[in-house]
C-alpha cells in the first residue's frame, strides 16, 4: 500500500515526498536545480525499488489472503495473483512512460494537469483526482484498522462483531492524536517496517516450503477451472484483492524529479517490485494452503496465526501476531500522515479547496486535511474488510488508472512537442491490457460498489462545475485558478 508523504516529513531521501511540482526534465547542474526548487536527482535504481517494495508490502497479504481464496473458492485464486501482476506491469508501463516524459513530483496529478492543460478536462481531472483520494485514502486507512481490529481478536476470541469495529474506531482516533502535532520524520520507522514484514514473510515462506503438503495446496474442488458467470466475477474479485495488495508498485513516480535517469530507472524499478512482491505474496498464499486446509483459511480472521500456530504451537502464533499488529498499526501512522498532506499540497497549488491548505497556528500542520481524511477513515472502518477493499478500488479506477491510460495516448498525440525518453514497449498493447484489466476489475465488483465509483465522479463533476459558474470574486469561487 502507498504512502504519500510531503515536504520535510522524513530525513530519509529514500521516503521523502515533496508539495507537487515540476522541475525541468533535463538539467545536469544537481546544485541549479536544488537552489530553484529543492529537489535534487539522488535517488538510484536500488533506492527507487526499495521505495516501491516498502509501499507494497504492509498488513494487506495478513489480511486479505482469505478473501481471495474465498472469491474463487479453492486453490484456482492463484490465477489471480498470475493476472494481477500481468496487469500491474502493463500499468507499470503506462507509470513508466509519463513518468520519463513528465519526471517531477507529484504524479497522476501532474500526469492529469499536463496531459489535458490544453482541453476542457485541463482543471477538472486534478480537481477529480484529489475529491476522489477524499474518498479513497480513508479507506485504504480503514483496511489497516480492520486488519489491526481482526488480529487483536485472536488475542481475544469471544469479541464481538461490534467490539471488533469499536476497536478499530478506537486505533483511527487514537492515530490522529498522535498525529495531532508537528511531526519532522518517520523514515527510520518506514525502513524498520519494510524489514519487518520482510522477515516475517520469509519465515512464513520457508515455514510453508518446509512442510508443503501437494494434496492441500491442491485440492481443487469439481469444475474448479470450468467458465461461468460465477468464475467470471469470482476472478474479477480475485484480481481486485491482488491488486489492493500490489499498489505502491508505481509510487517512485511521485518523487521522479528526485531520480537520477528516471527513464531507465523508473520503468526498471516498476518491473523489479512487481515481479518481486508478486513472486512472495504466490509463495506465500501457496504455502499457507499447502498447511491449513483452504476452506478453513477462507473462514479466518487471523489466517497467518493460524498458519504458524498449526506449524509451531500457540507461541508461535502469538509471536507472529504481535509482528502484525505492530506493523499495521505503523503503517497506518505512516499512510495517514502522508495521505493528509496530498489535498493540503493541491490546495496550495490551487487545484482543490482552499481550507485544505491551512496549517495548524502552533504546530504548523495541516490539521483541516488531516482531521477531514482521518475522521472519513474512523467511519470507513466501521465496514467490513471486503466492502471497504472494492470501494476503495472502484473510486481510484476511472480517474486514476483508466484516466493514466487516456494521458499516455494524448501526450503522444496531442503534445508531439513533449520528450519521451521511455517508451512503453509493444504500444498500444500494454495500454489496452491494462485497460481492460481494470475494466474487468470494476464491472465485476458489484453493482453497489460500481455504483459508488460513478456516484463519487458523479458528485466531483457536479460540485466543480457548480463551483465553476460563481463570479470569478464570489468567496465560493472555484480556488484552481
Amino acid at each position: 500500500m502507498p504512502v504519500y508523504m510531503a515536504a520535510g516529513q522524513t530525513a530519509n531521501p529514500v521516503l521523502s515526498r515533496r508539495p507537487l511540482c515540476y522541475p525541468p526534465r533535463v538539467d545536469n547542474d544537481r546544485q541549479q536545480v536544488k537552489e530553484k526548487y529543492g529537489l535534487v536527482r539522488s535517488l538510484g535504481l536500488l533506492q527507487a525499488t526499495a521505495l516501491n517494495m516498502t509501499n507494497m508490502v504492509g498488513v494487506g497479504p495478513f489480511i486479505t489472503i482469505p478473501l481471495i481464496i474465498a472469491a474463487m473458492n479453492g486453490p484456482q485464486c492463484m490465477l489471480g495473483w498470475v493476472l494481477g501482476s500481468v496487469l500491474a506491469l502493463c500499468d507499470g508501463l503506462v507509470w513508466a512512460e509519463l513518468a520519463a516524459a513528465l519526471p517531477g513530483a507529484g504524479g497522476t496529478y501532474l500526469y492529469l494537469r499536463e496531459a489535458f492543460k490544453k482541453t476542457p478536462l485541463g482543471l477538472l481531472l486534478p480537481f477529480l483526482f484529489i475529491w476522489q483520494f477524499i474518498f479513497s485514502a480513508p479507506l485504504e486507512i480503514a483496511s489497516g484498522y480492520i486488519g489491526f481490529a481482526y488480529y487483536i481478536s485472536y488475542f481475544w476470541q469471544s469479541i464481538a462483531p461490534w467490539q471488533t469495529r469499536l476497536i478499530a474506531f478506537a486505533v483511527g482516533a487514537v492515530v490522529i492524536g498522535l498525529l495531532y502535532r508537528r511531526i519532522t520524520a518517520i523514515g527510520r520507522l518506514t525502513v524498520v517496517l519494510w524489514a519487518g514484514m520482510l522477515l516475517t514473510v520469509a519465515w512464513i515462506v520457508l515455514s510453508g516450503l518446509a512442510n508443503f503438503r501437494p494434496q492441500l495446496a491442491f485440492d481443487f474442488p469439481k469444475d474448479a477451472f470450468s467458465f461461468s458467470t460465477g468464475f467470471a466475477m469470482g476472478l474479477g474479485g480475485a484480481m481486485l484483492i491482488a491488486m489492493y495488495d500490489f499498489l505502491g508498485y508505481y509510487d517512485i513516480c511521485f518523487v521522479a524529479g528526485e531520480v537520477r535517469r528516471p527513464e531507465r530507472t523508473i520503468p526498471r524499478a516498476i518491473l523489479y517490485s512487481v515481479l518481486a512482491v508478486g513472486l512472495m505474496y504466490s509463495l506465500m498464499n501457496l504455502c499457507i494452503m499447502a498447511v491449513v486446509p483452504w476452506r478453513q483459511a477462507m473462514e479466518s480472521k487471523f489466517i497467518v496465526a493460524e498458519f504458524m500456530t498449526a506449524l509451531y504451537g500457540p507461541w508461535a502464533g502469538s509471536l507472529v501476531t504481535i509482528l502484525i499488529l505492530w506493523a499495521a498499526f505503523a503503517s497506518v501512522f505512516a499512510l495517514l500522515l502522508g495521505c493528509s498532506r496530498i489535498p493540503y499540497a493541491a490546495a496550495l497549488d490551487g487545484y482543490f479547496f482552499k481550507p485544505f491548505a491551512r496549517l495548524h497556528p502552533t504546530g504548523q500542520f495541516p490539521h483541516v486535511s488531516l482531521l477531514v481524511v482521518g475522521g472519513l477513515a474512523m467511519l470507513a472502518s466501521l465496514f467490513d474488510l471486503e466492502s471497504v477493499l472494492k470501494a476503495l478500488m472502484t473510486t481510484r479506477i476511472i480517474v486514476q488508472f483508466l484516466g493514466q491510460i487516456l494521458a499516455v495516448h494524448f501526450l503522444r498525440t496531442r503534445h508531439p512537442e513533449i520528450d519521451r525518453p521511455f517508451k512503453m514497449w509493444l504500444y498500444p498493447l500494454p495500454s489496452l491490457v491494462a485497460l481492460l484489466g481494470w475494466s474487468y476489475i470494476f464491472l465485476t465488483s458489484g453493482w453497489q460498489f460500481i455504483l459508488f465509483g460513478l456516484l463519487t465522479l458523479l458528485a466531483g463533476t457536479l460540485l466543480f462545475r457548480g463551483q465553476a459558474t460563481q463570479p470569478p470574486n464570489s468567496p465560493a469561487h472555484r480556488p484552481l485558478a
